[in-house]
């Protein structure tokens, strides 16, 4: 393991917005679990969740436009989210934690009915058919995501891979889900906004390849 990521992993046990839970922290039920807002945030605001949320850029972007609202990133490579703990920090943004921890044991972590909405920003599109049900959109995880969902909540995916915008809108018909919006190029769709064009380094990196976006916004039926 390089120095570098020795040291962000040491700097980010200082950071008071990131959390690195072990498995006897969850054993028995996360102290936070159904207490983020309240206990953590000291307020009564949604809370939003990016999966997969690498070095934070668009959960610390989110942050900064709605004050309203709460963001969480998520993710298991915690010398990626040194960096959005780090800019959180030196930019004062109280909005704003990270969770290092697998996606998958996300239930862990949330109660139901505690999130508002879901961010999945270019995921690993996960190509072969054999690890279809590791793919962030794939009915296991949904299922996940429902128990811990609002009624309301909304799921958003951002991807530069047509195999999994594709594979989503399937997935969504298929279940009875709802999408509320979708396009297969965003840039070129007429329905950008600011909270779209937040971009991470790896959209800037496939924009500049010349790859398009796609983008699904969605409720998942309960």
């Amino acid at each position: 393991m390089g120095k570098n990521k020795l040291e962000r992993f040491a700097e980010n046990l200082t950071f008071d917005n990131f959390f690195q839970p072990t498995y006897d922290d969850i054993r028995d039920g996360y102290p936070l679990k159904g207490k983020w807002a309240a206990d953590f945030f000291k307020n009564n605001h949604p809370i939003v969740l990016e999966l997969g949320c690498g070095k934070g850029e668009y959960s610390v972007g989110l942050a900064k436009r709605y004050p309203e609202k709460n963001f969480i990133g998520l993710d298991i490579k915690g010398a990626r989210m040194w960096r959005g703990c780090k800019t959180s920090r030196d930019e004062n943004i109280p909005n704003i934690a990270f969770l290092r921890t697998k996606i998958e044991l996300i239930e862990n972590y949330f109660a139901e009915n505690e999130i508002s909405e879901i961010w999945v920003t270019f995921p690993d599109p996960q190509p072969r058919r054999i690890k279809e049900n590791k793919r962030l959109t794939s009915p296991p995880f949904l299922e996940k995501y429902a128990a811990i969902l609002k009624p309301d909540g909304i799921v958003h995916l951002k991807t530069d891979a047509f195999l999994l915008y594709f594979y989503t809108m399937e997935i969504i018909k298929e279940y009875g889900h709802r999408i509320l919006l979708s396009t297969d190029d965003l840039y070129h769709s007429g329905i950008e906004d600011d909270v779209m064009g937040i971009q991470t380094f790896y959209e800037q990196m496939f924009l500049d390849m010349g790859k398009k976006i796609n983008y699904i916004k969605f409720q998942l039926k309960r």
